[in-house]
């Protein structure tokens, strides 16, 4: 009884700033066992979502009935005052730094990232813009892993990460969204899980163009295997755990979203293997694709450590310099043999 106890949680209060496919189908996933808030900046989109009780970005999955929508940011952050409360951020990493500046010097319980990237004028991961804006006064982390909208709010069966410094927020969100068809485990390293939620998008548009030129299976577990091998040369660069890049946030993420065609930035991959233009692609697909920009920031940040990263810069080429994918999968052929 004790166990099964545990395994239910305490019924806690969760607000969700951000009400993009993503925020909500966590929102959705929360409010099974939560009293959840989803908040957005379009109040006429968040309206219709009330009166419709489902999201426009994942048609034909309803709200749960303790999921509630508004527009007021008041309301959003008053509805996690008190103790054990949970303020989760659902922005892209666009985003992350104009939603922070709005939480300054307002009293918050604490805040949990989804983002996942590098942010594209200062190269910094979102803990890093997260301690810029608001100091270490608030502990926070990222909520990260292999994990498709659509699915979740279906309320398939994922297996995420938390990532934080904060011992005590680590607990807090494991005892929170722990739970159902959602595992949730825990680690110290935030680097390690932010840099392979990141990166990994970069080696789902490259997995993706060479799926779309037909190139084959094989070359799809070599770009993965090879591709990992990239991810963590970066992260333990910049002091990350080499084993982190072999767990959920790592291994895991990299072979959802190079495989999945669920996966925005493979939908990419695929869009330049048959001709199309980026903003073309970018403009069909609707949403955020990170890997775009993220190419190019670890472009820019693997060059000034000193890491060799040659499926990045080979996407990079492709994606910024006016390279054919056909040139990407040459290039990156015609490397000189190596020890792996």
């Amino acid at each position: 009884m004790q166990d099964k106890n545990k395994q239910a949680g305490i019924a806690r209060k969760v607000s969700v700033l951000g009400a993009g496919a993503w925020g909500t189908a966590v929102a959705m996933a929360l409010a099974q066992r939560h009293d959840v808030l989803l908040w957005g900046r379009n109040a006429a989109a968040l309206q219709a979502m009330a009166l419709a009780r489902e999201n426009p970005y994942l048609p034909g999955y309803a709200f749960p009935e303790r999921l509630q929508v508004a527009a007021d940011f008041d309301a959003a952050l008053a509805h996690v005052a008190e103790h054990g409360s949970l303020l989760i951020a659902a922005c892209p990493v666009a985003g992350l730094r104009p939603l922070l500046q709005s939480l300054k010097g307002r009293s918050i319980p604490n805040v949990v990232w989804l983002c996942k990237g590098f942010e594209y004028d200062t190269g910094l991961l979102p803990h890093q813009i997260v301690r810029e804006v608001l100091g270490d006064t608030v502990p926070g982390g990222a909520l990260s892993g292999p994990s498709f909208a659509q699915e979740v709010a279906k309320g398939l069966p994922c297996a995420l990460t938390i990532a934080s410094d904060s011992a005590a927020l680590r607990a807090s969100v494991v005892e929170t969204a722990h739970g159902g068809n959602m595992r949730v485990y825990s680690s110290e390293d935030l680097v390690g899980v932010e840099v392979g939620g990141a990166v990994k998008n970069i080696l789902a548009i490259a997995t993706g163009a060479a799926d779309g030129l037909g190139l084959g299976l094989n070359a799809r577990a070599a770009l993965i295997t090879r591709g990992l091998a990239e991810i963590t040369r970066l992260g333990v660069a910049l002091g990350g755990q080499t084993e982190t890049f072999m767990g959920l946030t790592g291994m895991g993420d990299l072979i959802l979203t190079c495989t999945g065609d669920l996966s925005r930035n493979r939908r990419v991959g695929l869009g330049l293997a048959q001709g199309k233009a980026l903003d073309v692609i970018v403009q069909e697909l609707g949403h955020v694709a990170e890997g775009v920009p993220c190419a190019k920031a670890v472009r820019e940040l693997s060059a000034k450590l000193g890491v060799e990263m040659p499926i990045t810069n080979a996407v990079a080429g492709v994606l910024f310099d006016g390279d054919q994918p056909q040139t990407m999968v040459a290039r990156l052929l015609s490397r000189d043999p190596k020890d792996e």
